[in-house]
């Protein structure tokens, strides 16, 4: 009878602990994980130090200069091989961002 209500008081110990775990995976991701992904997913096809020094002006808490946007958007245009008016176009609408 005691090991029947030990491993009872263990098996509910467990799933208590179980479901504590998953309601904390579940939280809401935090202000700077949300920034994060943002700006991973704003750095694209950046690679090196290119991508590093994106990456550190996106996750500052400042905002980006108009010089650090004009170097970020003919970098995206350059990988994107864009030229003439499609280049104009893709580079009016990423300096508005």
């Amino acid at each position: 009878m005691k090991k029947l209500l030990s491993l009872t008081a263990l098996g509910l110990a467990l799933t208590l602990g179980a479901g504590a775990h998953a309601a904390e995976d579940a939280k809401a991701p935090t202000k700077q994980q949300s920034k994060m992904a943002t700006c991973n997913k704003d750095a694209g096809d950046m690679k090196g130090d290119e991508r590093k020094a994106f990456m550190k002006t996106c996750l500052s808490n400042k905002p980006a200069t108009q010089q650090d946007k004009m170097k970020t958007c003919n970098a995206d245009a350059k990988a994107k091989t864009l030229k003439g008016d499609e280049r104009k176009a893709f580079m009016s609408e990423c300096l508005k961002k």
